[in-house]
């Protein structure tokens, strides 16, 4: 009884913020890390970032891609049982579609199988 359901995206001009957000089963959400991925030209899927289950304000545990690295950041929502992915400083690449993710595993490190619907995102110049 996996389920992900994202919510949040729309249009923001470049250089502008917006926020993600992902509701999540309680079960997975205690149990299984989460993440956001995005489509890419070549690719199906490119990964922005990941938390893992432990997750905490004292020890975050959370891993983001480079290429977004200070600009993305990746967090949870105990009591709302909810991830949210706060994106920053936007680019027209970021132009795209953005799905939550979770993988059988606590850790943030290894493969992701259950995917959300996605979030279209929409950035202007």
């Amino acid at each position: 009884q996996v389920q992900l359901v994202e919510s949040g995206g729309g249009s923001v001009q470049a250089g502008g913020s917006l926020r993600l957000s992902c509701a999540v089963s309680r079960r997975t959400f205690n149990s299984k890390a989460l993440g956001w991925f995005r489509t890419a030209p070549g690719k199906e899927r490119e990964f922005r970032a990941a938390i893992s289950s432990s997750s905490s304000s004292d020890d975050p545990n959370t891993f983001v891609a480079a290429s977004v690295k200070g600009r993305f950041t990746i967090s949870k929502d105990n009591a709302k049982a909810t991830m949210y992915l706060q994106m920053g400083r936007l680019k027209r690449e970021g132009t795209t579609i953005y799905y939550c993710t979770a993988r059988d595993g606590s850790s943030w490190k290894g493969l992701y199988e259950y995917w959300g619907q996605g979030a279209r995102v929409t950035v202007s110049a």
